[in-house]
């Protein structure tokens, strides 16, 4: 694979920015220190989790607009048995218009869970009245899979759902599997255990379908120089096949990603890498060739804080608005190296990096592990897992 680096702009840009706190997490009812980004609905509601609060296990909450500001509703608080504990992914809408998402713990065999909440089926008649909690598949930490991480569940077109386990599957190197919808409920099949480093180990994210249903995504750690790879999965009959198309040097392309892949509509894919030797991560674009391999090109490197802090840079996948613009969170960077929100403008060839907001760590947030998404008017939303009102975590809102 070809490694190239595009023009790189030495001054980043900083643009003028209005970040707002949209609610303070309080460690009770609402949760605390969520560690992924948000959803939004149609209605500009936005959904979440939270990794602990509630009953002490995290919890699942909408947030919607009350007049000039906003309300926090708790929808699910888990109890840590076999519920699931200890949600670090995004829920995501599926076509029913309910939500799922996973645990990294808990359930029937305590490695884990997928989950569905959706409204009580009669009218509540109070102000607080939680969801209905049904788990899906409860991972058994065996050959099934274990630990599912920060990734999101993705649908297909047949209502099938995606995901990865860091651990479990063949030497606890982690699995892509599928739950398919039956009879009332949904089966789980293993597509891929990664059997060995050199294959990949550790899948952080979820994956990301194209068109015909291939399946690409990342690991944190394996590949050649056991710094992490970019995989495929190409469906073949009953059976799936894995392809390495990338492993990451730990040079100027970073190492260890932890967020996933995007598809641009040109078919690009897009992703980061959290860490490296020579730097705290980078941005990453690969694009086809009529070969069948992949080119891999370096967007922006982010700086490296003296090697005090694990995978400084980006933890969460990547968002493109209509313009080709990508937007993103670093976990650890930015002036008080509590975090930043950044966008990343194609310009002449490069790219432009423009500096949106850095974290203080004090009541505007710290440690943005989630992503962020964006609304009709280019308004940013998103979360810190720190800082605050006290210190436990944040929902905020960028507005140019």
């Amino acid at each position: 694979m070809l490694l190239l680096t595009t023009g790189i702009l030495a001054t980043h840009a900083v643009q003028a920015q209005t970040l707002t706190v949209l609610h303070n997490f309080t460690g009770g009812g609402d949760g605390a220190e969520p560690e992924a980004g948000v959803t939004m609905d149609q209605a500009g509601n936005l959904y979440g989790t939270t990794s602990s609060g509630g009953a002490g296990f995290g919890t699942v909450f909408r947030l919607a607009h009350a007049g000039s500001g906003w309300v926090l509703t708790p929808l699910h608080s888990f109890a840590g048995g076999s519920d699931g504990a200890f949600p670090e992914a995004r829920v995501v809408i599926g076509s029913n218009g309910t939500l799922y998402g996973s645990t990294t713990f808990g359930g029937a065999g305590a490695s884990g869970t997928v989950f569905n909440v959706r409204p009580p089926a009669t009218a509540c008649k109070t102000a607080l009245c939680p969801w209905t909690e049904t788990v899906v598949y409860s991972f058994q930490g065996g050959s099934d899979g274990s630990h599912p991480r920060y990734g999101d569940l993705v649908f297909d077109r047949a209502g099938n759902m995606y995901g990865t386990t860091y651990d479990g599957g063949q030497d606890d190197g982690g699995t892509v599997f599928r739950l398919r919808p039956s009879d009332g409920g949904w089966t789980e099949e293993v597509l891929h255990r990664f059997p060995s480093s050199m294959d990949g180990k550790g899948p952080m994210s979820g994956v990301v379908l194209d068109a015909v249903g291939n399946l690409y995504g990342t690991t944190f750690k394996g590949g050649q120089y056991e710094a992490g790879t970019v995989f495929v999965l190409h469906p073949s009959g009953s059976s799936w096949t894995a392809n390495i198309l990338y492993s990451f040097k730990d040079q100027a392309d970073g190492a260890n990603p932890i967020g996933g892949l995007i598809f641009d509509q040109s078919g690009n894919l897009y992703g980061s890498s959290a860490d490296g030797m020579s730097n705290g991560g980078a941005i990453f674009e690969m694009t086809p060739q009529l070969s069948g391999n992949w080119t891999f090109n370096v967007l922006f490197e982010f700086a490296n804080p003296g090697g005090n802090y694990p995978c400084p840079g980006p933890w969460s996948d990547l968002t493109e608005d209509a313009a080709g613009n990508l937007y993103g969170t670093a976990v650890f960077d930015g002036a008080y190296w509590n975090g930043s929100v950044f966008k990343l403008t194609p310009s002449n060839g490069g790219w432009t990096y423009t500096d949106l907001h850095d974290f203080t760590g004090q009541s505007d947030g710290g440690m943005p592990v989630g992503g962020v998404v964006l609304d009709a008017q280019g308004n940013l939303y998103g979360t810190t897992s720190a800082g605050g009102s006290l210190n436990l975590g944040v929902v905020f809102e960028i507005t140019p």
